[in-house]
């Protein structure tokens, strides 16, 4: 990254503080990844959109993220600036059309304030390690339940202004949204949720944990689901049937437990997971005809 850039993003957005040459590895849930340039973590919108804006005017490049639970990114690292949304920027709020969540906040919050309203739908969401920013821009969804259908309208920066876009106009499908289509930064979401009988949410959040324990890698870094469902199977399935299960490059396997997954089992690289991806597509297409397509964001250089 130019580095007369950098000074000139820092002056234009003084309020925000900016480290330079940050690991990536520590904040991504594989727990690989080389050095970003610089790294911001704003506070509030204006702090947000004015780092957009800066970087737009100074050519800078932008990678926006928030718990970097479906991102991988590559050993050489990224060149520019990532902005990352975390705790700074996580308020849930109690809204008359529903709850409001900024974009920083962790879905397993989100869906414990709902309990704590007695309020029955995301119950789905709280093992899903993402944020609601990430979460809204691809449609995140487990068990059956979906952001997008509870949305009520989504909070976002069009590269020009902040806008509210209603839910049923976010174009929400499969892992996709209107946001991701038109490159938009998603500032929060306001969630259509219905009133239920705690003791009845509490049981089904309980039990949805109780799944995941037993049926996910959750002792190992991981991306969750690494791969997107591809139409008519499920990604898991084929890579058993391949008899996938424990291969291994580098520190990088495609779990014993549930072969969607592949975890760290200790020392990876970005490089041994893109490795081990190609391996399992390579070998799912030859067995099924089927195309794996990476669920989770690769982004960044190679070394």
């Amino acid at each position: 990254m130019n580095m007369e850039n950098l000074e000139k993003i820092c002056a234009l957005c003084p309020g925000v503080s900016v480290q330079r040459h940050v690991g990536m590895d520590k904040y991504t849930t594989l727990r690989v990844g080389g050095p970003a340039d610089a790294m911001a973590e704003p506070e509030n919108e204006a702090d947000l959109c004015a780092l957009l804006s800066a970087a737009e005017e100074t050519g800078t490049p932008v990678l926006l993220m928030g718990n970097g639970s479906n991102l991988l990114v590559r050993d050489g690292g990224i060149r520019g600036l990532v902005i990352r949304l975390g705790k700074n920027f996580s308020a849930i709020e109690d809204r008359p059309d529903g709850l409001y969540a900024q974009a920083g906040a962790l879905l397993s919050a989100l869906s414990r304030a709902a309990l704590d309203r007695s309020l029955t739908g995301l119950e789905f969401a709280q093992g899903i390690p993402g944020t609601v920013g990430g979460g809204v821009y691809m449609n995140a969804g487990a068990y059956g339940g979906e952001l997008g259908r509870l949305i009520v309208s989504a909070r976002v920066w069009d590269c020009a202004a902040i806008r509210e876009i209603p839910g049923e106009d976010m174009a929400f499908a499969y892992r996709s949204s209107l946001a991701m289509e038109k490159g938009w930064t998603v500032l929060g979401a306001r969630f259509r949720l219905e009133k239920g009988d705690p003791a009845a949410i509490s049981a089904l959040m309980r039990e949805l944990a109780a799944r995941r324990k037993d049926k996910q890698p959750l002792e190992y870094p991981s991306a969750g689901s690494f791969f997107k469902r591809p139409t008519g199977h499920f990604a898991g399935a084929l890579i058993e049937q391949a008899g996938l299960k424990g291969l291994t490059s580098g520190g990088a396997q495609v779990s014993e437990k549930h072969a969607g997954f592949l975890i760290n089992v200790g020392g990876a690289t970005a490089g041994d997971f893109l490795t081990l991806m190609a391996q399992v597509q390579s070998a799912v297409w030859e067995k099924f005809g089927v195309n794996l397509e990476p669920e989770v964001r690769i982004v960044g250089e190679d070394a």
